[in-house]
């Protein structure tokens, strides 16, 4: 635990790229019934849209927290299970364009043990597009970590 407060303001640790196809963008689409031509129609999106083609979902870029999440930061020690707890922020800055990839950057902002023995940890998460200045997004996530329960022994 001395290891994770000691980390407090630091970044954590930077995930691998991650391609975001159409395929990957259609999925999205069809789980969220979000079929906007922007996503799902390249053809008219390069007519009609100022982005040369589709372009990820915004909720599609955030949603990929966990699984960089999972690939990149190291878990607590004693660690059971971790819960999405939500965001106190989040900022779409540029779009995903079809092809790209991404890959997230995580700075450890804040971290409290709960007296329940939970741990809320906050990140201020960067998702980056590759060769663009701007960030696909910005977001201060909130997480939560149950500690494993040692069994008594008699």
């Amino acid at each position: 635990m001395d290891e994770v407060r000691a980390a407090v303001g630091k970044e954590v640790g930077v995930s691998p790229w991650r391609p975001v196809t159409q395929e990957m963008i259609d999925q999205f689409a069809n789980a969220t019934d979000d079929h906007q031509f922007i996503h799902t129609d390249p053809e008219r999106a390069a007519r009609e849209t100022p982005f040369g083609g589709t372009i990820a979902h915004g909720f599609l870029s955030l949603s990929l927290l966990s699984t960089f999440a999972f690939e990149t930061l190291r878990p607590i020690r004693g660690a059971g299970i971790g819960i999405n707890y939500g965001f106190d922020s989040v900022r779409f800055q540029a779009p995903v364009k079809t092809g790209s990839r991404v890959r997230a950057r995580f700075l450890l902002a804040d971290l409290n043990v709960r007296p329940s023995g939970w741990i809320q940890s906050s990140y201020d998460v960067t998702i980056e597009i590759e060769n663009s200045r701007k960030p696909a997004l910005t977001a201060r996530w909130l997480t939560l970590t149950v500690l494993e329960r040692k069994e008594e022994t008699a």
